[in-house]
C-alpha cells in the first residue's frame, strides 16, 4: 500500500479537490470493494449528500458525509484515484465511481482489487477498525519532539527497522521510508534500540522528519509504472533523491563501497554497510 508521505499527498489533493461536493449518486463497478455495508445500501445511503472535506486517519483516507457519515476507503499498492469527467473512457479495473453534481466525478481503480471502502456512522469507526485505537505517531498530523520519539522509542526493545514499520510506533511507514530513515540517521536496520546513544536517538528523528518533508516536498515516490501517482495522474518525484532503497550494487551516496540488499523480516532491506553502523 501507499506509505505516509503518499497518502498524506492524496488526502491534500481530494480535499482540495472534492472536499465541498454534493454527491450526485456512487456506481460500485466491483462489488467485492464494497466491505461495509453492502452495495446496495452503500449507493442509497449518500446519494444528494454533501461532502464536508477529507481527514486520514492512520492510513484510512475518511470522507465526511453530511449527517455525521463517513466513506472510509483503504488503499492497496496498485490502487489509484482519478478526476474525471462523465464522458471520460472508464479504465480498465475501474472499481467505484463517485459522481458529484458539479464538478465531475472521482474514480477508484483498482486493478488487484486491493481497495476497500466502507460507509459508517462516525461513532462506530473505531469499532470497525480497532487498529486506530493502538496507532503510534503521525509525524505529518502532529509535531513530534524529538525528546517525545526518544521516549517513545527507548520503551520498546527490538530492531530499528521493525519498530519503524511498527503502525502502533509509527504511522505509515514501510520498506522504501525506513530503509532511506536509517541511511540519513547512519544506522543499521538491525540496531537494538536498547544499545542506542542520545545523539544516535537525535539523529534518528531528525532523519526522519527530513526525510518525510522531502518526500512530500516532492510528490512521493513512484517506483514501477504501474506505481504510484497523485490525483492528477502525475507520479512522483522522488525516486531521484532515494538513496539506498532498491538501489543495491550501486555505490553508495557517502561511502566508496555498494549499497547492499540483504534479507529481513520476511522482505530485503537496503544499506551502506561503511556508513550506518
Amino acid at each position: 500500500m501507499p506509505e505516509l508521505p503518499e497518502l498524506e499527498l492524496l488526502r491534500r489533493d481530494l480535499d482540495r479537490e472534492v472536499g465541498e461536493r454534493k454527491i450526485r449518486n456512487i456506481e460500485v463497478l466491483a462489488p467485492s470493494v464494497a466491505k461495509h455495508p453492502n452495495k446496495k445500501t452503500m449507493t442509497a445511503a449518500v446519494e444528494g449528500l454533501k461532502l464536508s472535506g477529507v481527514t486520514r486517519r492512520g492510513m484510512l483516507l475518511i470522507f465526511q458525509v453530511e449527517g455525521d457519515q463517513l466513506l472510509v476507503m483503504s488503499l492497496g499498492e496498485h490502487s489509484r484515484m482519478t478526476r474525471n469527467q462523465p464522458k471520460d473512457p472508464v479504465a480498465t479495473g475501474t472499481a467505484l465511481i463517485v459522481s458529484f453534481t458539479q464538478g465531475g466525478q472521482l474514480r477508484l481503480v483498482d486493478p488487484k482489487k486491493e481497495a476497500a471502502v466502507e460507509l459508517v456512522a462516525a461513532d462506530e469507526l473505531e469499532e470497525l477498525h480497532p487498529e486506530l485505537l493502538t496507532l503510534g505517531l503521525d509525524a505529518i498530523e502532529e509535531p513530534i519532539s524529538w525528546t517525545t520519539f526518544g521516549e517513545r522509542l527507548m520503551r520498546r526493545d527490538g530492531k530499528l527497522k521493525s519498530i519503524l514499520m511498527d503502525p502502533t510506533f509509527l504511522v505509515g511507514f514501510g520498506p522504501i521510508y525506513s530503509d532511506e530513515i536509517l541511511f540519513h540517521a547512519g544506522l543499521r536496520y538491525d540496531r537494538n534500540t536498547s544499545t542506542l546513544s542520545a545523539q544516535e536517538v537525535r539523529r534518528l528523528y531528525r532523519a526522519l522528519v527530513e526525510t518525510i518533508h522531502e518526500a512530500v516536498k516532492y510528490g512521493g515516490t513512484t517506483l514501477e509504472p504501474d506505481g504510484w501517482v497523485g490525483l492528477s495522474g502525475k507520479p512522483g518525484d522522488y525516486l531521484q533523491y532515494i538513496a539506498v532503497y532498491k538501489r543495491d550494487g550501486e555505490m553508495s551516496p557517502r561511502a566508496r563501497g555498494p549499497i547492499v540488499k540483504v534479507r529481513f523480516g520476511g522482505g530485503y532491506t537496503y544499506f551502506c554497510e561503511q556508513t550506518q553502523v
